[in-house]
């Protein structure tokens, strides 16, 4: 019955994202604010509703789905990690955001054709983690030790996002687009939505799926924090596997609400510095004073909202001085 609930939930992932593509945005349009909002929403009302389901898949066990070694959970237990792990990956997605900006930034992709990246980007975002998320399982299940090497990378992981430079993008160092202009010429313009186009004979990409290359290699550098920090919060991989996927099939609708306004959450970056090691930490301590998921979840919301209540008040200040002064 377990393998039913895996197909069942991936079966329905599938068609949510097809509903996505093919019916709701099969014409390429800008996506304004308002749009993006309704999405987000939508999407944080389905992970939620979601959430209501892992309890009772979990606390009935109707299915013989807790019956299972890497299951055995309470409802309560199951729903509280998939709650705080969607808010640790969520939170951390902010970040990736502003990456994507600076990339559709630096090529200068149209409004109208950033969905269509977007899409494919996450799609293929979305099997990848699964790879990485059943490699993570595999490795914690035969060496407990990894969870020391976890943590560690997670500490490392704050410290780099502390000193590291986003706004700064070179398509020529990224490895995956040397390679794949090993076998391409790249186009001068977009052609379209088209991602490839025959030039003089030739097979060539456009600048939209060179985009598209650097949208999903940055996805897996972000994956390499986000997943094993899920892993601090659950060791159920489905758990961590689903709340990862609700985090990212969200993030569509969560850049297009927030990409305009990021320079108004200047402090948010801290915040999510802060959280990753507070995560790093939780796990390096995982074996002898294991932090409850409940303290948890109150830490991780508090130090978010520090970080935005704090942005909030730089930015009206900021404005209120330039007001002053103008």
């Amino acid at each position: 019955m377990t393998l039913i609930v895996w197909l069942s939930f991936l079966a329905f992932i599938f068609a949510m994202v097809m509903l996505d593509l093919g019916v709701f945005h099969r014409k390429a349009h800008a996506i304004g604010i308002r749009e993006a909002l309704l999405w987000t929403v939508g999407w944080v009302a389905l992970a939620l509703a979601f959430n209501v389901l892992v309890y009772f898949l979990y606390e009935s066990d109707s299915l013989g789905f807790s019956s299972v070694p890497s299951h055995r959970l309470t409802g309560h237990q199951a729903a509280l990690q998939f709650f705080v792990g969607y808010l640790v990956e969520k939170s951390l997605s902010v970040d990736n955001i502003f990456v994507i900006a600076m990339i559709f930034a630096y090529f200068g992709v149209p409004a109208a054709q950033q969905h269509r990246v977007l899409f494919w980007g996450i799609f293929g975002a979305v099997v990848l983690r699964g790879v990485m998320i059943a490699a993570g399982a595999v490795l914690i299940a035969r060496f407990d030790w990894i969870v020391y090497v976890f943590g560690l990378l997670l500490i490392a992981s704050a410290i780099k996002m502390l000193v590291a430079r986003h706004d700064q993008i070179s398509p020529e160092r990224n490895l995956a687009v040397r390679f794949v202009r090993r076998f391409f010429p790249v186009t001068d313009t977009f052609e379209g939505n088209h991602f490839f186009v025959t030039l003089d004979g030739r097979t060539a990409m456009t600048p939209l799926m060179v985009a598209l290359i650097l949208v999903e290699t940055s996805d897996v550098m972000f994956a390499v924090d986000s997943i094993p920090a899920v892993f601090a919060i659950t060791r159920d991989p489905f758990l961590v596997f689903t709340s990862n996927v609700f985090a990212i099939l969200g993030l569509r609708s969560l850049y297009f609400a927030l990409a305009g306004m990021m320079e108004k959450f200047r402090y948010l970056k801290i915040s999510l510095v802060v959280l990753l090691a507070y995560v790093g930490v939780k796990m390096l301590l995982s074996h002898h004073y294991p932090i409850p998921n409940l303290v948890s979840l109150g830490i991780i919301a508090g130090i978010l909202a520090v970080g935005v209540l704090v942005s909030i008040w730089a930015a009206r200040r900021s404005a209120l001085r330039s007001h002053a002064e103008a």
